[in-house]
């Protein structure tokens, strides 16, 4: 009877309910698939007991009904005879074999009856089972999740990321300053012209001393080797 009150209690239970009222649901959960498992386990050794059992006593009703054929054969014999208190002993154990083989087969209705639960308890047990370990899978993902959001928001608010900013913080710093070093050289390389461009310019100031000895000579005010010259 213990096997039968434990699986009705598991079958019974309440999961929300009692994981509602867990401090640790994980943990809970796990101690009722845990639980779930080794009853399950156990009534099916049970069934299988039943089972072996109810095949036995088949095998002696069978036997017993032989056994009554045979002393009903004997009390037939003794009284052609003439040996009825032959005849009336065959009978006795005649009805002792039949009274055996009648209980035998009442315990085996019983037994049937105890096979039908077995199956019936068997099937629920095997939903509530599927039932708890779907509850498990989602408790593992929330739990997950929780301990991710926790860890994430740990890992946002403590000294060490902090400090962490703050390095990003210099080292841009440290590139701005270098980037500026960069662009300073470049101004102080505006300023200078090169060998070309140095060329180019005396070339031009040439260029505007000729003009400019021209523009004299029309207006009569040319230099002192033109007026020799004239």
């Amino acid at each position: 009877m213990g096997i039968f009150s434990r699986t009705r209690d598991i079958i019974a239970a309440n999961f929300n309910d009692m994981l509602d009222k867990a401090d640790d649901p994980s943990k809970m959960i796990r101690m009722i698939i845990m639980e779930m498992e080794e009853t399950l386990v156990e009534v099916r050794a049970s069934a299988a007991r039943t089972i072996a059992d109810q095949k036995e006593m088949h095998r002696h009703t069978v036997k017993l009904d032989a056994l009554q054929a045979d002393w009903a054969e004997k009390a037939q014999l003794a009284l052609s005879k003439d040996r009825e208190d032959l005849a009336r002993a065959a009978l006795v154990e005649r009805k002792k074999a039949a009274d055996t083989s009648e209980e035998l087969k009442q315990e085996i209705a019983v037994l049937d009856d105890a096979l039908r639960a077995y199956d019936e308890d068997i099937q629920k047990l095997q939903n509530r089972l599927r039932e708890a370990r779907s509850r498990q899978t989602a408790i593992a993902a929330r739990l997950e999740s929780a301990e991710n959001r926790v860890k994430l928001r740990t890992l946002m608010s403590t000294e060490r990321t902090d400090d962490a900013m703050a390095r990003f913080d210099q080292l841009e710093r440290h590139v701005d300053y270098a980037e500026g070093r960069a662009d300073a050289l470049k101004i102080g390389e505006s300023g200078k012209r090169s060998l070309s461009d140095e060329i180019a310019a005396l070339e031009g100031s040439d260029k505007i001393d000729a003009e400019l000895e021209e523009m004299k000579r029309v207006l009569g005010r040319g230099s002192d080797d033109d007026k020799k010259d004239n």
